[in-house]
């Protein structure tokens, strides 16, 4: 039984930094130590929990079933300490160099990171920013362990554990390449079927929801593809005559420059609602704080 007198802080972050890396090297150049450095600290947490807690395989160093019953406890002691340590030094984002950590889809950052790396250099030029997807069924625990501190998106299932504030809602279009024999300003229910379509199939967002209406309205599309995501969906939408569903700001963002067509639905949808989320533990810190009320002002305005 591994004895709290035995025990050393920095080993808590060693065991998390090769939790999340996978990698003793990349372990190493995010805690700034060296290879020997980092493999006696695993010898010396081995030890302490008279387990390997690491296995070295192809997608890198696996943890045992050890190390995952002491991932949540550790995450929540880093998590403490941190915020210990927040209190003792206020906010200053003119001088700050913390690192705040985001994580939304694809579109997400395509459509939020400019504005607000743009306002971050203005106000907070030292600042750090991450950003990262996430899993969802991850992000709740990510945010209460500080591990995130904003989540951004169509996220429901986030609001029973969460904070959450509005950035807007909007309703769903549908987008096609910019071509002959397109219709002036809305597309038919029948025209709209006889398309082929790219579904996006992410469990990331509320694209499941799109697929569930228009089943429920009899709209069964002929899909030609199917992506997780939409970083590629315009490429594709430019060298075919396919058609994609997506929400509204993001279909004008990708036609920036006019080669799509843009139209509404032929059928009532759901609209999207965007929120930024964080967790009650960090509801008084000014750091979270300055973060999220920065992120909310610039992002409504988007």
């Amino acid at each position: 039984m591994a004895d709290f007198n035995d025990a050393d802080l920095n080993l808590v972050r060693v065991f998390q930094a090769i939790l999340e890396e996978r990698s003793l090297t990349r372990a190493g150049e995010r805690l700034g130590l060296s290879q020997p450095a980092i493999s006696y600290a695993l010898g010396r947490l081995r030890a302490l929990f008279d387990d390997p807690l690491f296995v070295r395989c192809p997608d890198g160093m696996l943890p045992t079933p050890t190390a995952q019953q002491l991932a949540l406890p550790l995450g929540r002691a880093i998590a403490s300490i941190r915020e210990a340590l927040r209190h003792a030094e206020p906010f200053d984002p003119g001088t700050s160099s913390r690192e705040f950590h985001l994580s939304m889809t694809d579109a997400g950052e395509q459509f939020f990171l400019p504005p607000l790396c743009e306002m971050l250099q203005r106000v907070a030029p030292n600042v750090t920013l991450e950003a990262r997807q996430s899993p969802v069924a991850d992000v709740t625990e990510q945010l209460r362990l500080g591990q995130l501190d904003l989540a951004i998106g169509n996220l429901p299932a986030l609001k029973p554990h969460t904070r959450h504030a509005l950035l807007f809602d909007e309703p769903y279009v549908c987008m096609t390449r910019r071509r002959a024999g397109l219709p002036a300003r809305r597309m038919s229910r029948e025209r709209f079927l006889d398309m082929q379509h790219i579904m996006v199939v992410s469990s990331e967002s509320s694209h499941r929801t799109i697929n569930d209406s228009m089943r429920t309205a009899g709209l069964n599309r002929k899909i030609a593809l199917r992506v997780p995501h939409f970083s590629v969906v315009p490429q594709i939408l430019l060298r075919t005559n396919w058609m994609v569903t997506l929400p509204q700001r993001v279909a004008r963002f990708f036609n920036e420059l006019d080669q799509f067509a843009i139209f509404p639905l032929p059928l009532e949808m759901p609209q999207v609602e965007v929120t930024v989320h964080w967790h009650e533990t960090f509801d008084n810190d000014d750091g979270n704080r300055w973060f999220r009320e920065l992120a909310i002002a610039t992002l409504r305005k988007v």
